[in-house]
This record gives structure tokens, C-alpha cells and sequence, in this order.
């Protein structure tokens, strides 16, 4: 534990970048976490009077190296566009600060492996936002898995939908479908399973809008993952869902099924003459996912609070940045992809 930790028992952290994610990560810093203290934020555009107001208390910069290499900062949450997470890190590193960045690392699997050695040869935590293990449902229907109360698991689907379209400047930066979206995905199909995927085969289409085409992207995919004992993951993504926000999985084994389903608006159900109607599915990702950005930042303060391991290990973020780049090709070139073409 450093000198800041030992005056206070807190992990003293900064925030860089204060779009979506940031200010999700802000506001838990700041009121849920309980063993961390969030000393600077940075971003380069924000408006300064705005933040302000809303956190007088708390310094705003426009410069994250200010951040990184600040005294008074033990660990660094990145929540900036995918472009700048490389560099971003690096220089985390390069000051000894621990980190927790969103996904993807990179968008190269080749400097992805490098910045994880990197951070551990140097003994900085990294770890990346795969948040939906931590969601209540979610780990609940693991722990069902593990504990063998559905025997061998065979197959698992994954509906994963957005209420609606990115703004075509985020899809032009944002790596791809595969790497932005359906990489959740991929993490959670090996966490569920307890397997590693080795064959890959994905199909894509633009369904809704055309400059999502011109910039190189798809919004509509379906891949199916072969595991090591031949069982499978089929995983169906669409950026638009017009009843909202679509969030599903089934496990399939031997010995019983899981389902996870939509959490809704309401959990009221009307019953009449014409049918039964509940309300429609939480209309964002803030909004579903709420309890699992607040867990994954809790979990990453105490692992550097107890000095022990964070729970997304190397592996997990190399294999599903790896099965990411395997869907790619697959749906480029119209087949099916080892995953060992991509390791």
C-alpha cells in the first residue's frame, strides 16, 4: 500500500475522458465506492463552469498527463474513445499508476498483449471494463453453471440489441461491430461455458443505414463459436431494436436450461380481453447495466487496497479481443475461422 493509501485508507483516483462512461464511473467514484477517492478528472473538452457546478469540490483539467503523473494519484480510470486508450495506458504505466480502461485496450491484438506484459513486468494493475460479468443476473446464472446444476453446458445464446444507431462518427472509430459491441459478447460466452472457443463464423449485414456500410461496418450480425468439446455459442446482435434495449441469454445442458431475461420498466402485467402486456426492456446500457459499472469499479479498488489480482485476467482480455478479430475474417471472407489463425 503507498503513501496515499496509508494516509487515508483509499485508493486516491482520476477520471479521464467525461463522456458516457466517465461520468458513470464519476458518479460511483464519488458516492458508492467506498474505498476510493476521486482527487482529478480530465478532459479536454468539457466545459470547465458546467463541472463546476455540478462538482465544486473536485479539481477539472484539460490535460490527462496532468492526471497520470499527478502525486496524489494511485490509479487511473480511462474513458476515452478507443484510439487514445493505447497511448493513454502506456503512459500509465510509465508513471507506475494502476488502471482500470474501458474496452477495447487496443484495437491491435499485437499491442494489446504488449501493454499487458508491459503492466504486469512493472507491477500496475490493468484491468478492462468487461461489466456485464459482474451484473447480479449474470453471476448468478454462472455460479448455477459452475455448481453443475445444469450438467455439461451444450449451448448458449446471447441476444445483445441496441435501442438504437450510433452517431456514423462513433462507428467510424469505434474498430468495428465485432470489436465494440459483440466483444462483450465474447467474453461472456468463455466466463459462462468454463471453455475456450477455438473456431469462429460470423455473417453481417447493414439492415438499417447506409453510412454505416460506407464506413466499413455492419450493424446486424449472427456468429456461432465452436468450444474445445465441440458444444456452441450463438450470439445475435443488432444496433437498433426499436422496443428498447435487448438483453437475453439461455444456457442449454444435460441436465436443465438457464435463462436470463430482459429487465423491464416495470415488472407490472396487465391481463385483458386483448392480451397480456408487460412494459418494454430499460431503454440503455446505463441504465441495465447500472449495478455492474458500480461492482467491476468496487472490485478494482479493493483488489488494489488488498494487493491482490484483478478479476479480468491477461487471458480473458487477449481471447476475446483475439475472437474479435477472428469474426472479422470470418464474415470478410465468408468462412470459418480458427481461433488459432488470430493467437
Amino acid at each position: 500500500m503507498d503513501k496515499h493509501k496509508q494516509a487515508n485508507n483509499k485508493v486516491n483516483v482520476a477520471v479521464i475522458g467525461l463522456g458516457r462512461m466517465g461520468k458513470i464511473h464519476l458518479r460511483n467514484l464519488v458516492q458508492s465506492i467506498q474505498n476510493a477517492k476521486l482527487v482529478m478528472v480530465a478532459d479536454a473538452i468539457y466545459p470547465a463552469e458546467e463541472f463546476k457546478k455540478e462538482y465544486p469540490d473536485l479539481h477539472l483539467t484539460k490535460d490527462a498527463v496532468e492526471a497520470i503523473s499527478s502525486n496524489e494519484v494511485d490509479a487511473v480510470v480511462i474513458s476515452t474513445p478507443t484510439s487514445s486508450h493505447a497511448a493513454l495506458v502506456e503512459q500509465c504505466i510509465s508513471y507506475h499508476k494502476h488502471v482500470f480502461c474501458e474496452k477495447p485496450l487496443d484495437l491491435s491484438l499485437a499491442v494489446t498483449k504488449e501493454l499487458l506484459q508491459k503492466a504486469e513486468a512493472s507491477g500496475v494493475s490493468l484491468m478492462i471494463g468487461f461489466n456485464r460479468r459482474f451484473d447480479p443476473d449474470f453471476m448468478q446464472a454462472r455460479k448455477s453453471v459452475s455448481e453443475g446444476k445444469i450438467g455439461n453446458p451444450q449451448i448458449i445464446k446471447i441476444t445483445n440489441r441496441d435501442p438504437s444507431l450510433p452517431l456514423i462518427e462513433f462507428v467510424k472509430t469505434s474498430g468495428g461491430m465485432f470489436m465494440d459491441f459483440t466483444i462483450h459478447d465474447f467474453d461472456m460466452v468463455r466466463y459462462m461455458m468454463g471453455k475456450e472457443v477455438t473456431e469462429v463464423y460470423a455473417k453481417g449485414l447493414v439492415f438499417f443505414d447506409k453510412a454505416i456500410a460506407d464506413a466499413g461496418d455492419v450493424d446486424t450480425a449472427l456468429t456461432t463459436l465452436t468450444f474445445e468439446d465441440g458444444t456452441y455459442a450463438v450470439l445475435d446482435n443488432s444496433r437498433k431494436a426499436v422496443y428498447g434495449y435487448d438483453q437475453r441469454m439461455e444456457i442449454f445442458g444435460d441436465k436443465g436450461m438457464i435463462q436470463v431475461e430482459n429487465n423491464l420498466n416495470n415488472r407490472n402485467i396487465l391481463y385483458n380481453e386483448e392480451g397480456i402486456h408487460h412494459a418494454l426492456p430499460l431503454n440503455s446500457f446505463t441504465e441495465r447495466y447500472m449495478q455492474s459499472y458500480r461492482k467491476e469499479m468496487e472490485l478494482f479498488i479493493d483488489s488494489l487496497i488488498n494487493n491482490t489480482p484483478v478479476p479480468i485476467k491477461n487471458e480473458d482480455v487477449i481471447m476475446a479481443t483475439a475472437i474479435a478479430y477472428a469474426a472479422k475474417k470470418s464474415m470478410d471472407e465468408q468462412r470459418p475461422v480458427k481461433l488459432s489463425e488470430e493467437l
